[in-house]
């Protein structure tokens, strides 16, 4: 029987809420078999990230051109910097059976919806507000004045919540990742994910 497409799993949320963290948990299990779109952005590496791995780190110019040329997903400006995914890779991907993982903002997550229906969204919520602000505070990679724009993003961000099929809430890192494989595969079973799949075979052997 022909494997049908790969899912497209978009993965949300505020910032600070633990997306990243929770993705590189994910990947790291020895079961994980996703494949991990990388984003772009113009932002400058944190320390320790490293380009081609954590992010496509680009200039402003190099940015805009690839919006020009239609060549992203979607993308976000976001508290002064662009943030997008490359749509050929993500597209070869789930041709070939693959699943494709998205960490993107939640805004980026907003566009996706309108070009990929049948996309799955996971929004990642943060237990509290007030623990959202320890965590970016706790980063010590931001002024006072850009941790509070985070905040005010994310209040807003919360409200966007009814554009997602799932709410996981970042509580402890290793639930919150058996919660995401848990809804993968159920999505996997989702009867119009694989009725088409069984129709042909019918027909197949009429």
């Amino acid at each position: 029987m022909r494997k049908h497409r790969g899912l497209l799993i978009v993965l949300s949320g505020p910032s600070g809420v633990g997306k990243g963290t929770v993705r590189k948990e994910l990947f790291q299990q020895p079961d994980t078999n996703y494949e991990y779109s990388i984003s772009m952005t113009t932002r400058s590496p944190r320390e320790g990230e490293v380009d081609e791995v954590d992010y496509f780190f680009k200039t402003r110019h190099e940015f805009e051109e690839l919006i020009d040329q239609g060549q992203l997903l979607e993308y976000a400006e976001y508290v002064g910097n662009y943030y997008g995914t490359p749509l050929e890779y993500v597209n070869k991907m789930r041709d070939a059976g693959r699943d494709v993982f998205l960490e993107i903002e939640v805004q980026g997550a907003a566009q996706v919806r309108d070009k990929v229906p049948d996309g799955l969204f996971i929004f990642l919520a943060p237990p509290s507000l007030s623990e959202l602000e320890e965590r970016l505070v706790g980063r010590g990679t931001e002024s006072d004045e850009v941790i509070a724009s985070r905040i005010h993003a994310a209040r807003k961000e919360l409200e966007m919540m009814n554009l997602y099929d799932y709410v996981v809430e970042n509580d402890e890192v290793e639930h919150a990742c058996d919660r995401i494989n848990a809804i993968i595969i159920a999505e996997h079973c989702k009867r119009e994910r694989v009725e088409k799949r069984y129709l042909d075979m019918l027909k197949e052997n009429a």
